[in-house]
């Protein structure tokens, strides 16, 4: 007898995980659902510290006001809340210009305008919630190899132990950036290279960042400067995210930690006093990557499979929890419709329903890093008096923080 699941999510990091734990909670009981991750799924030790796992890296990720609402209907917020430094403003500011703005929570009583965490801790809190639960199937290590359509739905071929088919009603493909099983489908990926990489690190400061996160455009590329909570010594501590041609990444990567600081602190400042100690540190090239094809019948492309985006101001993941949530609703009304899980009809109207919040926060994070390198004259001048008229029209500013929160995009949502 052939095995059969209802919906199978292909890859098991932090979106794959998510997808798992928001379909078990607000599908009906009857809906079958596995999660297939290649990579061993880490068990938890007795001291709730997270093992290693590829999708759980030594990078931070900033979650928006909207990414908390949705994991808290996930029930997952309460157990991640320690893990989490608030970010209670945050400063934008133009290198070698006057523009600058200070956006702050308080201003729209909001408990905090983002959080920061560490991946590993996010993922022990995913992972220990998928834990809990009895709904979801895991089957880690093993693989999708291939897909082909059956019906309303597909049969795939995987690997694990054995090579084993499974039918499916859904298949929602969310192995990351570079997946492989996209590729195997078929969908065709447009790629933008900004020519530029990524370096990170955690950076320890002489002062307090007091939930302050730093947004600082260069004429290299952005330099941010995300709260973390404080080191096992009591240090003070941000997460670094560096924007720099790969020459300057690749010596920025090799150089001494002392090179490393000084250089920082030419580009930075004194925002946070003296830049005292640079953590391990990593750097990965930057790319615009866009799926041209995310529903078909019974397939939904997800996350950073679907669409990988440029760091400026840390949409990329909040993006794709905002698809997560957009998808399970659809589902759930097309569920009650009557339709079948794979539904091609339900599934355009998932993506027409988020092809305007895609398009809006990619082109944002697109467009910005650009706007902010050029070196026209005018154009300076131009950028200096929208970051300043963010503090003179209370409205724009507003309605700019609810976008980079992600709240705008959810309607009645955001309020609380």
């Amino acid at each position: 007898m052939r095995n059969y699941s209802d919906i199978v999510i292909a890859g098991g990091g932090m979106v794959g995980i998510s997808l798992a734990l928001q379909l078990a909670g607000v599908m009906p009981e009857t809906t079958s659902i596995c999660l297939v991750e290649s990579f061993p799924f880490p068990q938890i030790s007795p001291d709730g510290k997270p093992q290693y796992h590829p999708s759980f890296d030594a990078r931070s990720t900033a979650l928006s006001y909207s990414t908390r609402l949705i994991y808290e209907q996930m029930q997952v917020w309460d157990e991640l809340q320690q893990w989490l430094c608030p970010i209670d403003s945050i400063h934008v500011s133009n290198r070698g210009r006057f523009g600058s703005t200070l956006l702050q929570a308080a201003e729209y009583d909001w408990p905090a305008l983002g959080y920061v965490v560490e991946n590993a801790w996010l993922g022990n809190a995913l992972i220990q919630a998928l834990y809990r639960q009895d709904r979801v199937e895991v089957r880690s290590p093993a693989k999708v190899l291939g897909v082909t359509p059956k019906g309303e739905g597909v049969s795939l071929r995987l690997e694990g132990d054995s090579v084993e088919e499974l039918d499916a009603g859904l298949l929602l493909v969310a192995d990351g950036a570079n997946s492989g099983l996209r590729d195997a489908l078929g969908v065709v990926v447009e790629e933008k290279s900004y020519q530029q990489h990524a370096l990170i690190a955690n950076i320890a400061t002489a002062q307090e960042h007091r939930g302050c996160a730093y947004e600082r455009f260069t004429d290299e590329g952005p330099l941010a400067l995300l709260p973390l909570l404080p080191g096992p010594a009591g240090e003070n501590r941000s997460a670094l995210v560096w924007t720099l041609p790969p020459d300057q990444a690749a010596e920025m990567l090799d150089c001494s930690a002392a090179q490393f600081l000084q250089q920082l602190q030419l580009r930075f400042g004194y925002r946070l006093g003296r830049l005292l100690q640079v953590g391990e540190r990593h750097s990965y090239p930057l790319a615009l990557m866009q799926a041209t094809e995310q529903v078909r019948q019974a397939v939904v492309v997800m996350g950073n499979a679907a669409h990988a985006l440029h760091p400026v101001a840390g949409q990329g993941y909040n993006l794709a929890m905002r698809d997560v949530a957009g998808l399970s609703a659809e589902l759930m009304r097309g569920v009650a419709e009557g339709k079948s899980i794979g539904d091609l009809g339900v599934l355009q109207r998932y993506r027409q329903t988020q092809l305007g919040d895609q398009e809006r926060t990619i082109g944002f994070s697109d467009q910005v890093p650009s706007l902010f390198m050029h070196s026209d004259p005018v154009l300076g001048l131009a950028r200096d008096m929208a970051l300043a008229g963010l503090d003179i029209l209370p409205p724009f500013k507003r309605e700019f923080v609810r976008y980079a929160a992600g709240v705008a995009e959810m309607g009645g949502q955001a309020n609380g």
